[in-house]
């Protein structure tokens, strides 16, 4: 132990007058916040003294890593070598993804342990000691998780749950009230989703004026809404900034994951272009109109032709249906259950309550002669996923694989085209680095000119995917990010997304203070 937190803990021995366990502080007799301020006031360094002044309408383009000692259960002390190790290979910045549970004690949500709190200040120090700006970021904040298991009640619409949330980073400002904007910011939520805008504002104004009321200066960074993906105009008025996310697409990111259903994705390319998969019913009528109409693929086809379909995942009941020109020709209805089934994987989502199952069924139908278009659609129920289209006569194979888009505002159409140096299905999205500006960025760009400040929060890709598909994607974001004049975050520093021992089997990875680096990936992230 160190002599900053002997120091602490001696100073909450004698300056409190309120009884209590020496490591358990109440939310009444937690009062460490005067003795933080004046060691914090004396751990400032050359290096942390150049980084650069932030304010919510422009953030500085930091560049660095997600730690993640104490994310979602975990909970151990944070490292000074990584700091190091970040501060020595250029890079300024680091978010902490915490889970509020490593804090409490036994359960009791207002009840906090002061051990963690000093392994946190520890985190603080370092950033100081090496020159890092700090980004405390709630992954799990009472009354709210992207997480599992998910948190209850939900802190927007549930007011002792969102008193419990004030209560969590009021303590966080007082805390560290005198440490400068320039070495330490806060992020409310990790990726808000199920409530609307007014739903998130209410609760983000009430926290805001929370931590405003220890330190009016304070940089506050909200997540953009929908798990990060779009940004939140209303915000402004908070006088934050806003952090969006680099995950897209997520067949490319999360390729193998095991936390999101990915079994159905095709294997990464980058850039590539494919349809969009995705069959909602009518019944889902969140989704665009567009949307929720068939999937066509026009023709002429040739003569004996084969239409060969891969059903991917079946939510709850899908009834799918396919048209050759107006004659129906298939309608089967799938409706997933646990156990035993033509699907390869029951899938259970408890968060929904439905069965979402991994089906990977292929099915075969003959083409009659002189069809002209061929519809697919899902009558009624709620959701399925096509993940490959092939039209084939003899040996002429044409072959698409299919993605998901939720957002998408207009049906599939595909065409089948013989007159190339060989048959193809064209049509579909080209995603490339094009694209990530379309969709990640001009949304974003809106949001500046509103002024509302702009930091990629998390990026990367899972260790499954395909190594030099990795690099040449995060080549584009990072030329787009350049040019968007953004700052990110990888995630993680250490583990499979991450620049060292992130356990890729494509790699051969340099020997480094101990890690295995990744210095491919290090050399990329040093070149933006």
């Amino acid at each position: 132990m160190n002599s900053f937190n002997r120091s602490r803990r001696d100073f909450l021995r004698i300056g409190s007058t309120i009884a209590f366990a020496p490591l358990a502080l109440t939310s009444e007799s937690f009062q460490p916040e005067s003795n933080a301020r004046d060691l914090f006031a004396t751990q400032s360094t050359e290096k942390s003294k150049s980084l650069p002044h932030p304010i919510p309408s422009k953030l500085p383009r930091w560049r660095g890593f997600n730690l993640l000692e104490k994310f979602n259960g975990s909970n151990q002390p944070f490292r000074e070598e990584d700091f190091q190790n970040i501060s020595d290979l250029g890079f300024n910045f680091v978010r902490l993804p915490m889970d509020y549970r490593s804090w409490i004690i036994n359960g009791n949500k207002r009840e906090f342990n002061e051990r963690t709190f000093e392994e946190i200040d520890q985190a603080i120090e370092f950033g100081q000691k090496y020159g890092i700006h700090i980004h405390i970021n709630f992954h799990r904040a009472p009354g709210y998780t992207v997480a599992t298991p998910p948190e209850t009640p939900l802190v927007w619409n549930d007011e002792e749950t969102l008193d419990v949330c004030k209560l969590h980073w009021k303590t966080f400002a007082k805390r560290y009230r005198s440490v400068s904007s320039d070495q330490l910011s806060f992020n409310l939520f990790n990726e808000p989703a199920g409530c609307t805008e007014n739903e998130y504002f209410k609760v983000a104004k009430t926290l805001v004026d929370v931590i405003r009321q220890e330190n009016p200066q304070r940089l506050i960074s909200c997540d953009g809404i929908d798990w990060g993906t779009k940004p939140c105009f209303s915000f402004r008025e908070l006088n934050v900034a806003q952090s969006t996310r680099g995950y897209s697409p997520m067949e490319v990111s999360h390729y193998g994951a095991s936390w999101v259903n990915s079994k159905d994705f095709p294997e990464p390319r980058w850039p590539f272009t494919s349809f969009n998969g995705l069959l909602p019913s009518p019944n889902k009528r969140e989704l665009s109109e567009g949307i929720r109409k068939p999937m066509i693929i026009k023709g002429p086809f040739p003569h004996n032709s084969k239409l060969r379909f891969r059903i991917g995942v079946v939510s709850q009941k899908a009834e799918i249906v396919v048209k050759f020109d107006n004659s129906e020709a298939f309608r089967r209805t799938f409706v997933p259950k646990g156990g035993k089934g033509e699907w390869k994987e029951d899938v259970f989502v408890e968060k929904y309550g439905v069965y979402q199952n991994r089906y990977d069924l292929e099915l075969e139908l003959d083409v009659p002669d002189e069809t002209e278009l061929i519809a697919i659609a899902n009558t009624d129920g709620d959701w399925a996923t096509i993940t490959q289209l092939t039209i084939s006569s003899g040996s002429q194979v044409a072959v698409s694989s299919g993605t998901i888009d939720w957002n998408a505002q207009s049906p599939t159409e595909l065409k089948y085209a013989d007159d190339l140096r060989r048959p193809a299905i064209i049509g579909g999205t080209v995603k490339d680095r094009q694209w990530l500006w379309d969709v990640n960025i001009k949304p974003w760009k809106v949001a500046e000119e509103k002024g509302i400040g702009v930091i990629v929060g998390e990026f990367g890709a899972h260790n499954v995917t395909p190594h030099r598909v990795v690099l040449s994607w995060i080549e584009d974001m990072l030329i787009n990010w350049e040019k968007a004049d953004w700052g990110w975050a990888l995630w993680n520093f250490r583990g499979s997304f991450g620049v060292a021992n992130s356990e890729r089997k494509d790699v051969d990875y340099e020997d480094w203070r101990g890690l295995k680096l990744d210095r491919k990936l290090v050399s990329l992230l040093q070149q933006y």
